[in-house]
């Protein structure tokens, strides 16, 4: 790995088995000071002890950004009135939420006067692309790091191995550490048995948000939304009545 002397990073960080380990990594290789940035879009509990978890493991700073408003509606909203959907079928909410966060990443690093920027994703999906893009549109000229395109570790399994190592927390096991990522728009997995495409997937292990439709309630539940310009306005749901554009999707 080619060392540069980097004093200050910032990395978008979430809490997960990716970002957690990534922080002491970050000052075991680069004898860095680290400023862990999350981007709140909506995860709500996802964010409890997010603050003291980052600085146990290493960091000296965590900015928790609130992007849930700005997302709702400059991203959320634009994307249902589309009906956007990769493949017709795959939800957009990881992918709408990217450059929002890389957006934020960028104006804490400035602010805080970092050498660079480093993001957790891994080196085969799209994740990366999005972020990289969002960066380099908003600081082009700022270095980024993507440790697992760089270090030694090459699974999930691994990655619980550095963590045990080095004392790190975590809220997976061996047997459910899905990746994950959750916003107010919806809930992703990947890892184990969904790496194969032909594996029916196990509800009950990986529904967090619903229930599959064979274990719900024989009960009818009527929802009233108000639209204006095809936008969601307003809705009416167990006698409520919510306005507030980010509510609506709760």
């Amino acid at each position: 790995m080619k060392k540069t002397n980097y004093k200050k990073i910032a990395l978008a960080y979430s809490g997960g088995l990716d970002t957690s380990i990534i922080i002491p990594w970050l000052k075991e290789n680069y004898n860095c000071e680290v400023i862990a940035v999350v981007g709140n879009v909506g995860q709500e509990k996802e964010l409890e002890g997010l603050e003291e978890k980052a600085i146990k493991t290493g960091a000296s700073k965590i900015y928790i950004v609130d992007l849930v408003e700005e997302y709702v509606k400059d991203f959320v909203f634009p994307t249902i009135k589309m009906g956007a959907k990769y493949e017709k079928n795959y939800l957009l909410g990881t992918a709408t939420a990217r450059p929002l966060i890389a957006k934020s990443l960028v104006e804490i690093a400035e602010k805080e006067n970092c050498d660079a920027i480093c993001h957790g994703c891994t080196g085969k999906g799209n994740d990366q692309i999005r972020f990289e893009m969002g960066i380099k549109h908003f600081a082009p000229d700022m270095p980024i790091i993507a440790p697992w395109r760089i270090w030694d570790i090459k699974s999930r399994e691994e990655e619980i191995d550095y963590a045990e190592a080095h004392n790190i927390p975590l809220k997976i096991s061996r047997e459910t550490n899905y990746s994950k990522d959750l916003n107010i728009m919806h809930l992703s997995h990947e890892g184990l048995d969904l790496e194969n495409p032909k594996n029916f997937p196990d509800y009950d292990k990986i529904l967090e948000l619903s229930v599959s439709p064979m274990k719900a309630k024989d009960e009818v539940c009527d929802v009233e939304i108000e639209f204006e310009a095809a936008e969601a306005k307003k809705n009416k749901w167990q006698g409520n009545d919510t306005c507030r554009n980010f509510k609506l999707l709760k």
